[in-house]
């Protein structure tokens, strides 16, 4: 009795996997065409399954940031940005040495921020620089890891320096940034995925905060000309054709 009990709950736990990895695959259709409600259809059940998959947390944290475009008000997109961190957390428990886990920290720390006040956007600064310092030591071939970093080194050296100076009072000591420190990140970023228009634009914003306007002019002009194949290109692009009108 003791032993159909055993082969009976083995054969349970093999068909519930079985069944998550359907799911998974189904939802992995729409995960590749930034169908994030779609993609959620499947993998919310999935994740029911396997509460433990942290690959398969870091897909869910993937569509809620995904779906915030969707969204139209600042309280629904600051809500999925947060479920999306919560995911990222809990697959970064589950898998520390995920980059793309540490890289989902970052990600949902950082478009919180964009939806929030200067005080927030101090406050996750170093919580964001540290997790894509994570996901590049984990993995230095993740373009998007050094991406984020370039990032983070663009907005505290192009930050109002009244507010850097009032932070530095509430929060302590900020992480040294430079703007060529953005541009060596970037510049790695471009080396690894010289097809993702995001890292040709964000390099010429950083020239273009720097002064240098050709360099900036230069690299914009190619990213615009780029076609657009990923989720935020279009917002991506809308951030690049602002710089340049102000040239």
């Amino acid at each position: 009795m003791k032993t159909l009990l055993v082969l009976f709950l083995a054969l349970s736990a093999s068909l519930r996997a079985q069944d998550a990895v359907t799911l998974i695959r189904q939802g992995d259709v729409h995960d590749v065409k930034y169908e994030a409600n779609e993609a959620l259809k499947y993998y919310l059940p999935a994740e029911k399954l396997q509460p433990g998959n942290a690959e398969l947390l870091v897909k869910i944290a993937r569509q809620y940031v995904f779906r915030m475009t969707s969204l139209s008000s600042v309280a629904e997109k600051l809500a999925s940005a947060k479920t999306a961190l919560s995911y990222s957390e809990r697959a970064v428990k589950i898998d520390p040495k995920s980059c793309e886990a540490q890289l989902g920290i970052a990600i949902s720390l950082g478009r919180m921020a964009q939806l929030q006040g200067n005080k927030e956007k101090v406050a996750a600064s170093r919580p964001i620089k540290e997790a894509a310092e994570k996901a590049a030591k984990l993995d230095p071939r993740n373009d998007y890891a050094w991406h984020i970093l370039g990032r983070w080194h663009q907005g505290i050296a192009g930050a109002n320096s009244f507010l850097l100076a009032i932070a530095r009072l509430v929060y302590g000591d900020i992480p040294e940034a430079s703007n060529e420190k953005a541009v060596e990140y970037f510049k790695k970023a471009t080396s690894l995925r010289p097809d993702r228009l995001i890292h040709h634009i964000e390099l010429g914003r950083t020239y273009a905060q720097m002064g240098k306007k050709e360099e900036a002019r230069k690299l914009l002009e190619r990213g615009l000309a780029m076609p657009n194949t990923e989720k935020d290109d279009a917002e991506t692009k809308d951030r690049g054709r602002k710089t340049l009108a102000s040239l």
